[in-house]
């Protein structure tokens, strides 16, 4: 909905990086906004030979003094252009004779190697539009524009609720218990998906605990792992209906992930209820949250595309499947190791294959699902 984005911040352009324009970005003066010289070399007026001044030209000082017909002056790239100045004469097409004369060893045309003032844009000219997502291109445009803030969608605040009293946070599983992949892995790929996590807690399988964490969150989406089914310990559902939540999505027709949820806690509270098993979590995090998370960011969605599976996969009688894959030239090859507990797959993985009821054979065109580093996500690929 349009009116889940959040309020517009003004951010400084180190913490703008992979945020959403709310605001045009427009030139605040000219570009460059001088006359500059695109070349190291000498600035030449009227035709050569050229007595060369001693002084030369450097960047970021005060513009020298106006040259005469005759004139040179050695020149660097970046620096003020003398008034009247013909042309900038390359280092490597100009030479010094004995008397200290330069000529050139190539044809100078008027204005060549010459940067004019407002060549890029002029003062007020829209350069982005809103919506333009920041890329370190962009951070620096802004800069060279005169830009110390970007007026931006800011994150959304995400927390993170492990469940389960079988997750151990160090060591090697024993005793039944078994590490928890969920609590490293949720922060740095909600971040790829343009989220900030601002806790992440372990509530085990408690009730209570479940419902005091959902109930004095503050943040814009709440992701939870495990508990989305209807087992003895499974508490999501009671929790949300004791809170008079909205389920929006109450279980989906796909595999693994089929136990996933979404429900409105409050107008601007949202909570992605993410299986346990790693891989199912990963399908509700591509499926649900990340719509999700990129409308409240405000950005832009990836256009959608197939290519052929190199292999026959096989499917599911009734339900999508999802399947690792690996994308080889103009084919996506399916990866082993992808049970819903699995993580050896994807994290091998360029995307998802969108596998549809009954499988896919080889050859068979399928919907991919990029996962955020391999479309290039900025949280991943830049901070």
């Amino acid at each position: 909905r349009a009116g889940a984005r959040r309020a517009p911040v003004s951010v400084p352009l180190e913490a703008a990086l992979g945020l959403v324009l709310a605001e045009p970005l427009a030139a605040l003066t000219d570009l460059p906004s001088f006359d500059t010289s695109a070349m190291d070399g000498w600035a030449v007026a009227g035709p050569g030979p050229w007595d060369v001044r001693e002084e030369g030209a450097l960047a970021g000082h005060a513009q020298p003094e106006p040259l005469t017909d005759g004139e040179a002056v050695r020149i660097a790239t970046g620096a003020r252009i003398p008034q009247d100045t013909t042309a900038v004469l390359r280092t490597e097409h100009g030479r010094t004779d004995a008397k200290g004369r330069l000529h050139a060893t190539r044809e100078v045309n008027h204005g060549q190697d010459i940067r004019p003032r407002a060549q890029e844009c002029r003062g007020g000219e829209q350069l982005l539009p809103v919506g333009t997502l920041v890329t370190p291109a962009v951070l620096g445009l802004a800069a060279a524009a005169g830009y110390d803030t970007l007026t931006a969608v800011p994150r959304p605040r995400v927390d993170v609720l492990v469940l389960g009293d079988e997750l151990l946070t160090e060591g090697l599983p024993h005793g039944g218990r078994i590490r928890d992949a969920l609590g490293p892995m949720l922060p740095p790929w909600l971040r790829a998906l343009g989220a900030e996590t601002a806790t992440v807690r372990r509530i085990g399988d408690d009730e209570r605990a479940l419902h005091r964490a959902i109930s004095r969150s503050e943040a814009d989406l709440i992701v939870t792992t495990g508990g989305t089914a209807s087992g003895p310990v499974d508490h999501v559902h009671p929790t949300l209906s004791r809170l008079g939540a909205e389920l929006l999505v109450n279980g989906v027709k796909v595999r693994p992930g089929h136990p996933m949820l979404l429900a409105r806690l409050k107008e601007n509270q949202h909570l992605v209820g993410l299986p346990g098993n790693p891989l199912a979590a990963v399908s509700a995090l591509l499926t649900l949250a990340e719509p999700l998370l990129r409308t409240l960011a405000a950005r832009p969605a990836l256009e959608p595309y197939t290519l052929p599976l190199k292999d026959t996969v096989h499917g599911h009688p009734y339900d999508t499947r999802l399947v690792p894959v690996v994308l080889r030239g103009d084919h996506a090859v399916p990866l082993h190791y992808n049970g819903p507990a699995m993580l050896r797959g994807v994290a091998a993985a360029d995307a998802l294959a969108v596998v549809p009821p009954g499988g896919a054979r080889a050859g068979q065109e399928a919907e991919l699902l990029d996962l955020p580093w391999a479309a290039a996500g900025i949280g991943v690929c830049f901070t």
